[in-house]
């Protein structure tokens, strides 16, 4: 029985210490308050501007643009894609879209969300939103999974009468994550995060080699290892329970010692 207690108060100690490590499997993002929110869009996957995630992003351009964005998002989080469109006074009925790709520059899908929506003829903005599925460590090669890296929003009208053509819109995104944790997570990590220019080296000095990276944006805290999630913990939790109950098992079935009925030296 003193074993019992021992490894109870083992045990105790180990799911209060484990509690924080578990919450800080996966970096998650924080609202930037530094007011250095960006207010411009690129027009392409190359001049995507980037943002982090939790920043607000605007952007001011004509009906017809495409206005891109790009943000890191690591194994564990389930990124969402907010989009408003401000339009102008007078217009037609428009269709407005926002679309997500990887690193790899593959459509993502998005899970649920009103991924394209139309504006009625006078009305003052749009809004839209795109929850992509949780981001994995490791997938097939064959496989569409969204992977650590870094992700592209393009925003665009799909549909609207030749006469708004051109005409003034202001856009604002914002992209946030929820970190699913060990609920996702699987067998396997990539060598290196989907970001532009991860394959292109480059000499410093003559000496040292380095990774010409395009892309300076990362989640806080840097790219997770892909081998650590709170799995661990509720794998360890439940060896220990395992362990407590064999040796309840054993003390409560092994009986109180030497049988009454075998005489004594025998």
């Amino acid at each position: 029985m003193r074993a019992i207690r021992a490894l109870s108060a083992a045990l105790l100690v180990l799911g209060l210490a484990a509690a924080p490590a578990a919450a800080d499997a996966s970096p998650s993002a924080s609202p930037s308050g530094d007011g250095t929110a960006p207010a411009q869009a690129g027009t392409s996957f190359r001049t995507a501007t980037e943002i982090e995630q939790g920043q607000r992003a605007t952007a001011n351009g004509s009906t017809g643009d495409y206005f891109y964005w790009s943000f890191p998002a690591d194994a564990g989080q389930r990124p969402t894609v907010h989009a408003t469109v401000k339009l102008p006074e007078q217009h037609t009925t428009q269709t407005w879209q926002v679309d997500v790709y990887d690193g790899l520059r593959r459509r993502q899908a998005c899970q649920y969300g009103a991924q394209t929506r139309t504006a009625a003829a006078g009305a003052a903005s749009v809004d839209l939103t795109c929850v992509l599925r949780t981001v994995r460590a490791w997938s097939e090669p064959w496989a569409n999974d969204p992977l650590p890296g870094t992700y592209y929003i393009r925003l665009t009208v799909v549909g609207l009468a030749s006469s708004d053509l051109g005409l003034p819109v202001a856009a604002e995104v914002r992209a946030d994550s929820k970190d699913i944790g060990g609920a996702a997570a699987v067998d396997g990590s990539l060598a290196k995060p989907l970001v532009p220019g991860i394959a292109v080296t480059s000499q410093k000095d003559g000496e040292e080699d380095r990774h010409a990276v395009l892309s300076d944006i990362r989640p806080d805290g840097g790219w997770s290892s892909g081998w650590w999630s709170d799995r661990w913990v509720w794998t360890g939790i439940g060896a220990i329970l395992a362990a407590l109950a064999g040796i309840g098992g054993y003390a409560l079935t092994r009986g109180s010692g030497r049988p009454s009925r075998v005489p004594p030296g025998v």
